[in-house]
């Protein structure tokens, strides 16, 4: 291992002026030995905001030889600048400039690498696709390649609430000041002029509900040819964004590697659920045949690992039993279809005669969902099945007689219609124990408008037929002997998204045909295991003030009003308050939402959401209290946001939106 020294902070120069921070891990004898740099590059405050994980990772990163950087976007943290949007042009120029800059430095070896996960994953493979010269691999964690199909805006052509959820957390995180001890007298005129810019996320997003321009921008799936670099993409089966794995492979034509575990929205050395794995000596290893040289055995490994997942009661698991397995090649010719017929009730090896069979849910349909982005907490997993079931038309096998291992995305074939112009589609995929309880495995969601086009839906011909074809979420899983698969389709799926604006009855027309992707058994194939998990010293934390969570769904009997309600106090999540010993820096992230609906009024729809984050020091504590809210009519969603900023309990400035948006489709 090498000795490591840490540059807590500096700047990197832009052509136009404006300056980005950054922190750095560097090998002592860098500058007598240049090596390879690793930049991670997000919005999210290397002082504060990532300390925590980022002082494991990336000091294990220079203990390996290696510059690892963490840069502050334009805008963000202590980089000077103001922040629009995401992923918008002038941030991926900017980081074409950051790798050129870090080539040319001293200590460094020329070679750079690329990682980052959420938006950061997402930003190494937009970056890449500009052919930086001196970007010579990137590792993608927990990210996408279309930007419409999967992210937190939109899923199926339908609105995620999320999308309400995350633009509200970044008006938190953009609303945060510099630190006064880095950037000196000037962090409150550079505060205030941040907040008086402050863009309202929500709407921003929302204004956008076809798959336009402004998707398309930063989707590599529009281009994957575009990427020339080799490419590590990695997720896990509790993440959002796990589909996009099997896609790059698919799609990518450079050397590439994929990774899907159990785990959330965490790198997998953190992975929650368990098991944890290795993965800080999983990327050495490919920084070291990539930016090295050095033949470390990476490319020898199955082009996609995977783990799969085996029954446990629905709720949560940690760890989740299961196994890795490899595939050599994806798509892999080992996996292949077993077909079941859509009969009344019933999912069959045959099909059946044809009959048509109508269904309605309620609007509040959807309490067993969990959270769209799992992040490794209790409660966020999809809870038992049965409380959607009831409210779903539903389809069993018969009991399984032997083991079903599944890798990849089940397909349905089935033919619908609607009795009004705009409805959804919600289908789940669940494994049924003896005892009754349903655990989901996959699910989907479809705005029936967007059947054939997510950029050009069209309205639905009341009563008419459609042939709908739908892929579920990917997964690895084993249903066991004496268990049944289940298919469930619903016309709502809330608290996950936004309801239709009326009730709508679908009619399903069978039989209609559901695609499992069947892994072959092969008892002499090679075990998949790693290392356990390793890292540099973690930073110095204090736990100032414990913190709690509380998730419930409650349903008004007299009013047939559903509501779901979250509270994270002290930590977003229910962390805690913590401080950071070494900058004496504390933070503080209480956030509280309030989703509720009628069973049979969609546009009774309510999303309101209230945050307090506090952060700072002796002399420099700075608050914000914010406030975001939505509600819809049959044509227009209408947004609201508020935020308050105070610096050592004064007022320093306050933002108001009011935003009325009409609804395309949607």
């Amino acid at each position: 291992m090498s000795a490591v020294r840490t540059l807590e902070h500096f700047f990197i120069p832009l052509a136009d002026g404006t300056r980005l921070a950054a922190r750095l891990w560097l090998p002592a004898d860098a500058e007598a030995r240049p090596v390879p740099a690793i930049l991670e590059y997000i919005p999210y405050r290397k002082r504060d905001g990532t300390r925590g994980r980022d002082e494991p990772m990336h000091g294990w990163f220079a203990e390996n030889g290696y510059a690892a950087i963490r840069v502050d976007m334009r805008g963000s943290g202590e980089s000077d600048g103001l922040m629009d949007d995401e992923y918008l042009p002038r941030e991926l120029d900017d980081a074409c400039e950051v790798i050129a800059w870090l080539a040319a430095q001293p200590w460094c070896s020329g070679s750079v690498g690329m990682m980052g996960k959420s938006w950061g994953g997402f930003n190494c493979l937009q970056v890449a696709a500009l052919r930086p010269p001196a970007l010579k691999a990137i590792i993608t964690v927990c990210s996408t390649d279309d930007r419409y199909a999967d992210d937190i805006h939109f899923m199926g052509g339908t609105l995620l609430n999320d999308n309400l959820w995350w633009g509200a957390i970044m008006l938190a995180y953009q609303g945060r000041s510099a630190d006064p001890a880095l950037v000196g007298e000037g962090w409150y005129e550079q505060w205030l002029r941040r907040l008086e810019h402050l863009p309202f996320f929500p709407a921003l997003w929302l204004a956008h509900q076809r798959r336009d321009a402004y998707w398309r921008h930063g989707s590599i799936c529009e281009d994957f040819s575009a990427i020339a670099c080799p490419v590590f993409a990695v997720g896990g089966w509790g993440d959002a964004y796990t589909n996009a794995i099997p896609r790059m492979l698919e799609g990518l034509g450079v050397p590439r590697l994929g990774l899907i575990g159990p785990w959330a929205h965490i790198y997998p050395q953190d992975g929650v659920p368990g098991p944890a794995i290795g993965f800080l000596q999983e990327a050495v290893r490919w920084w070291d045949h990539w930016l090295k040289g050095e033949d470390r055995g990476i490319m020898a490994e199955p082009m996609l690992r995977a783990f799969v997942e085996e029954w446990t009661p629905p709720g949560h698991r940690d760890p989740v039993p299961g196994r890795f397995v490899g595939e050599a090649v994806w798509p892999s010719p080992r996996i292949g279809p077993r077909t079941f017929h859509l009969g009344p009730g019933a999912l069959l090896a045959q099909s059946g005669s044809s009959e048509e069979i109508a269904f309605s849910s309620p609007a509040w349909t959807g309490s067993a969902a969990g959270e769209w982005m799992g992040t490794g907490v209790p409660g966020e997993e999809p809870a038992d099945q049965r409380h959607d079931d009831a409210f779903s038309c539903v389809f069993d096998s018969d009991a399984l007689t032997e083991r079903l291992e599944l890798l990849g995305g089940a397909e349905l074939e089935v033919a619908l219609s609607s009795d009004k112009p705009l409805a959804q589609l919600c289908v789940r995929l669940c494994d049924v124990a003896p005892d009754g309880s349903s655990r989901r495995v996959a699910y989907a969601v479809l705005n029936l408008t967007h059947r054939d086009s997510h950029a050009e839906p069209e309205a639905l011909v009341p009563g008419r037929f459609y042939d709908i074809g739908l892929k579920l979420s990917d997964c690895g899983y084993a249903f066991a002997p004496g268990h049944k698969v289940r298919l469930a389709f619903s016309t709502a799926y809330w608290p996950l998204i936004w309801p239709a604006p009326e009730v709508a009855t679908l009619t399903l027309r069978c039989p209609g045909r559901l695609h499992l992707p069947v892994r072959a058994m092969d008892t002499a194939e090679p075990a998949v295991t790693f290392e356990p998990p390793r890292s540099a010293a973690r930073a110095p934390v204090t736990q100032v003030a414990l913190g709690r969570m509380t998730r419930t769904h409650t349903l008004d009997l007299l009013t047939d009003t559903a509501t779901y309600v979250t509270h994270g106090e002290g930590g977003l999540f229910g962390e805690g308050v913590l401080r950071f010993d070494d900058i004496d820096t504390t933070l503080s992230h209480s956030l509280r939402r309030e989703l509720t609906v009628k069973g049979s009024d969609p546009l009774s729809a309510r999303y309101r959401l209230t945050q307090e984050y506090e952060m700072g020091r002796e002399n420099w504590a700075i608050r914000l209290e914010i406030s975001t809210s939505m509600r819809a009519s049959a044509d227009v969603f209408f947004l609201e946001g508020e935020v308050k900023a105070f610096a050592n309990g004064i007022l320093a400035a306050e933002r108001r939106w009011e935003e009325s948006l009409a609804r395309d489709l949607l």
